[in-house]
């Protein structure tokens, strides 16, 4: 999915809200969402990455209307109170939803597969040839290590 296509996406999800922002909003929250997870919104992104690029770019949008509503806030006004303290909320929680994100999909972040995360067993490294003599030492040979990323 391309970014333009990334950020429509976002757009129809966080439904009415997107007439609070400038397309410039969106770009720069998705930025954003990529240096937060070191994914990015090419066309080699799997769902996964595409998930949580999209997360993180909402998540970034609403701080965008905290900080806004931040400076209009007054304790008589009662509906700026509440928008601000659910905007924190639904922030905090979309923050703990990452953080538990990055402990159980470790590898997906990481950009490895689960092959690299473990131990790998290597061979001793001895050879012979078709009629049994010794070749371990030839120049043309490599240690067979195991799983390797294709496993």
């Amino acid at each position: 999915m391309e970014r333009a296509n990334l950020t429509s996406v976002i757009r129809r999800e966080i439904g009415s809200l997107a007439s609070q922002f400038e397309s410039g909003d969106f770009d720069d929250a998705l930025s954003q969402a990529e240096r937060d997870t070191g994914f990015s919104a090419d066309s080699n992104a799997n769902n996964f990455q595409l998930t949580w690029l999209k997360n993180r770019a909402k998540r970034h949008l609403y701080f965008v209307l905290v900080t806004e509503s931040a400076h209009k806030f007054k304790f008589k006004q009662v509906n700026l109170q509440h928008r601000f303290a659910n905007y924190m909320k639904l922030i905090e929680l979309m923050d703990k939803e990452y953080e538990t994100a990055l402990v159980e999909n470790t590898h997906e972040f990481a950009q490895v597969s689960p092959t690299q995360m473990f131990g790998h067993k290597g061979d001793a490294g001895f050879s012979y040839d078709h009629v049994g003599r010794e070749t371990t030492h030839d120049d043309d040979q490599k240690v067979v290590v195991e799983p390797t990323n294709s496993d």
